[in-house]
């Protein structure tokens, strides 16, 4: 107990599933957290609906049995002017920022020549542009402390590998690593690390994106994970929060850059 007792955390995408996960996790182990979400439905792509705000307060109540303090505010990850009231919320009320998990992404399907543009800026303007704006909402406040920090970008497997049929998906995640490399050579003087985690298929998340395209269907259904991990067909969220928190943890003091997989061996698999 008490691998991040004093720090400071701001979560997106906090509402239910990993986000949700990430923030109780930090909680158990001493940190304070800010929780955001975007609380609507946005765009006519999504195959399933987000989270909402009555399931952003329950995040908040569960941080706070979980022993954390918990602030939560809807955000829209597309509007940085949303995060900097977020990252104004968690110095109003804590006094400090040390750590941020940019955790909100959305996906849908389709083969790459055939997405529309509504599908295909969407996901980028959620997963790539999202990440970045966290960043750049959070980033100031945490230079002019003076004390460093953890940045840790939620990318996925598909940050790695080229799955299908999803390319509007891997196209965005594998920017999440490559804005991650920017930001580690950018942020090191500040002592400010930056990390990106890679799940595969995570369990328990109510996330059902129904069927993929017919015609892909025997190469690669959508999350259908069985036949590309080695040790599990999906991993549980707090797997994941496990590796978000060694790196927001004074554990993780000298690891930046790294891409770190919490895939059960997919990525690894030829």
């Amino acid at each position: 107990m008490g691998r991040v007792t004093g720090k400071v955390a701001l979560v997106t995408g906090a509402a239910r599933g990993q986000g949700r996960s990430h923030a109780v996790r930090l909680a158990e182990e001493g940190a304070d957290v800010v929780v955001t979400d975007v609380c609507r439905d946005i765009g006519d792509v999504l195959a399933y609906s987000l989270g909402t705000k009555e399931q952003l307060e329950e995040t908040a109540e569960l941080v706070r049995r979980a022993g954390g303090r918990c602030v939560a505010l809807p955000a829209d990850v597309r509007s940085v002017s949303d995060l900097r009231a977020a990252v104004d919320a968690a110095t109003a009320e804590f006094g400090r920022l040390d750590a941020v998990v940019a955790n909100a992404g959305v996906i849908s399907a389709g083969s790459a020549w055939e997405l529309s543009e509504e599908a295909w800026d969407l996901v980028m303007d959620v997963n790539l542009k999202g990440a970045w704006n966290t960043v750049r909402a959070a980033v100031p406040v945490m230079i002019e402390a003076g004390e460093g920090g953890s940045v840790v970008l939620i990318s996925s497997a598909a940050g790695i590998r080229g799955h299908v049929p999803y390319a509007h998906y891997v196209a965005s995640k594998h920017g999440v690593v490559g804005l991650m490399k920017a930001l580690a050579n950018e942020l090191a003087p500040h002592r400010i690390r930056v990390n990106t985690v890679h799940p595969t298929g995570v369990s328990g998340t109510g996330l059902s994106l129904g069927p993929p395209p017919e015609e892909l269907a025997a190469r690669e259904p959508l999350f259908a994970m069985s036949a590309m991990n080695p040790l599990a067909p999906a991993v549980e969220p707090r797997d994941v929060s496990n590796a978000v928190l060694f790196l927001a943890s004074d554990e993780a003091r000298y690891v930046t850059g790294l891409q770190f997989t919490v895939d059960a061996g997919g990525t690894n698999k030829p």
